[in-house]
């Protein structure tokens, strides 16, 4: 089973030479800690950064430089600094070749439901509408179950959906599955974790191949 720390080193794993990402809150942020060191991406913030780096050390924090999601950041060279309009025009023009999100449920048929959960307060859906609008592909990084133990990979979302269909891949700290038209593709399971204990914890429809292997990390 992974932390969250194996969740993003395992989706670092699908950002390519010279893509654009970008980094949702929570979990996603963490992927570019894990990034090879040895191809050159450029990551965005939708607040207005265009190649951020991974998190700074103590000794390198400055307060003034943030993510969108007012975590501290640092900045490789080449950034630079816009404003959140110009941000969006990017994200909305299709320029951002993966988005990682973090989810409270995803659909077996690409559906993402990760603003709202009816009776708390938010302050709205933020930029996710934008990114899960325009994005070519979503990589979804999230926990396999919820605190109850019931499983987040359903048949249909039940929290206020943020997109349709959109979702590719999600990575959980049981599994990485593909979202295919018959539903989630079970790819690779976590260390530890058995093709059995995935079959149980995923509700939505779940392709199983003939052979599972485990993670590299």
């Amino acid at each position: 089973m992974l932390d969250k720390y194996g969740i993003a080193q395992r989706i670092a794993k699908e950002v390519k030479e010279g893509f654009y990402v970008n980094l949702g809150i929570g979990i996603p942020t963490l992927v570019a800690n894990y990034i090879p060191a040895h191809i050159s991406v450029m990551l965005q913030s939708e607040n207005g950064l265009l190649g951020m780096g991974p998190f700074p050390v103590e000794a390198d924090i400055d307060p003034d430089l943030i993510n969108a999601g007012k975590q501290t950041v640092t900045m490789i060279a080449g950034a630079s600094l816009f404003s959140s309009a110009e941000s969006f025009a990017m994200i909305r023009g299709q320029h951002v070749d993966l988005t990682i999100l973090g989810a409270m449920e995803v659909s077996d048929s690409g559906d993402i439901a990760n603003w709202k959960i009816p009776g708390k307060m938010v302050k709205g859906m933020g930029g996710a509408m934008d990114l899960v609008a325009s994005a070519q592909n979503i990589i979804v990084a999230m926990q396999h179950c919820n605190k109850e133990g019931e499983s987040k990979l359903l048949p249909e979302c039940t929290l206020p959906l943020t997109g349709v269909g959109c979702v590719k891949m999600v990575v959980t700290d049981l599994a990485v599955l593909e979202i295919t038209p018959e539903g989630f593709l079970l790819k690779e399971r976590a260390p530890g974790v058995s093709v059995e204990e995935i079959i149980q914890r995923t509700a939505g429809r779940l392709k199983v191949p003939a052979f599972v292997p485990e993670m590299v990390l």
